[in-house]
């Protein structure tokens, strides 16, 4: 009951990863982006289901709360304050959102967008890198949570233009490809940094038995080959535009996964486990029914969401001239 619980949690962190990083992701690209038009067309992408997206957020707080009570205790005082920041700048954005999407042109509410959604990321790569540190009450974090801090939001940033190639036509179409590209080598850096830094923290790799080796190999070896894919697509000329971000979704969710390979069933250094923090039998069995009904549900909602919205794209003047040079 420990690992199917485990994988619960697990899937709900995957889900909300890939879905709400790709709308955390747009808006941080709207940092960058210098045209009023083209930051609330990128706005306007995610305003069909942003909110959607965050239900696994709470989906994967509920089951950890419920399911590993010990762990949820220890992580939540050490990670207090990324935690905090996070939903204060998930609450700033989401207002943003439906403020400039009700009333444009909000150039404030779209800045605020922007910077909500690069708070939130930083301060989940802070949130995760703690479970590398050792814990201590109200203490600081450490190099290895600002690593993947800024590890979370660059590949947060390249899910986004990948998103934005998808939806989006014309020039910001390009400018998406060209800087997914950039965004996508620059997140497979660090990345790599973070999985070579993580031998140096209270919690380094586990692989010492050929299972465990197999299969970190084997999961790393299928997010090189979803991140070359992403590279390969994001390309302006490549019109299979919603190829980037099934590569980006393949190479997060391979890396997660390596990662948990080589760490199960450790949950927090030195010695917390999935085994010695996780509810009473009774209590599991109890929870796995109200849980186990909404997780189908939130599934069904997340690929409606999206299945209805399929062929929506976002047009600017622009698009309807001539694409610049080298899109042909």
């Amino acid at each position: 009951m420990t690992a199917v619980w485990f994988g619960l949690v697990l899937l709900c962190l995957l889900m909300y990863v890939v879905l709400d990083g790709y709308d955390l992701g747009v808006g941080i690209a709207t940092l960058f982006e210098r045209d009023p038009r083209h930051r609330h067309e990128m706005l306007e992408t995610v305003a069909l289901a942003w909110d959607g997206n965050e239900t696994w957020l709470v989906l994967l707080g509920v089951s950890l709360w419920a399911g590993f009570p010990a762990a949820f205790g220890t992580i939540l005082p050490h990670a207090c304050v990324p935690l905090t920041l996070m939903l204060f700048a998930l609450i700033v954005r989401g207002v943003a959102v439906e403020m400039a999407s009700q009333r444009p042109p909000a150039p404030w509410w779209e800045r605020a967008f922007g910077i909500g959604s690069l708070v939130a990321a930083l301060a989940q790569g802070a949130a995760a890198g703690s479970l590398a540190e050792n814990f201590t009450v109200g203490g600081g974090l450490g190099w290895y949570s600002a690593l993947t801090a800024v590890s979370v939001a660059v590949g947060y940033l390249a899910l986004g233009y990948a998103f934005t190639k998808w939806k989006a036509s014309g020039a910001l179409r390009f400018r998406a490809g060209r800087h997914g590209i950039v965004a996508t080598i620059a997140a497979a850096g660090l990345a790599s940094a973070c999985l070579g830094a993580v031998e140096a923290t209270a919690a380094p790799l586990n692989l010492g038995s050929p299972v465990r080796i197999a299969g970190f190999i084997g999961l790393l070896a299928f997010a090189v080959v979803g991140l070359v894919l992403a590279v390969a697509t994001l390309r302006p000329a490549s019109r299979r535009d919603g190829l980037p971000l099934c590569g980006l979704a393949i190479g997060v969710v391979a890396i997660a996964l390596a990662v948990v390979t080589a760490r199960y069933p450790v949950l927090a250094p030195p010695s917390l486990t999935a085994d010695n923090a996780v509810s009473p039998s009774g209590t599991m069995q109890f929870l796995a029914v109200g849980v186990g009904l909404n997780v189908p549900l939130v599934l069904f909602y997340s690929w409606y969401a999206h299945y209805a919205f399929r062929g929506v794209r976002r047009t600017t003047p622009e698009a309807h001239h001539a694409a610049p040079m080298g899109e042909h």
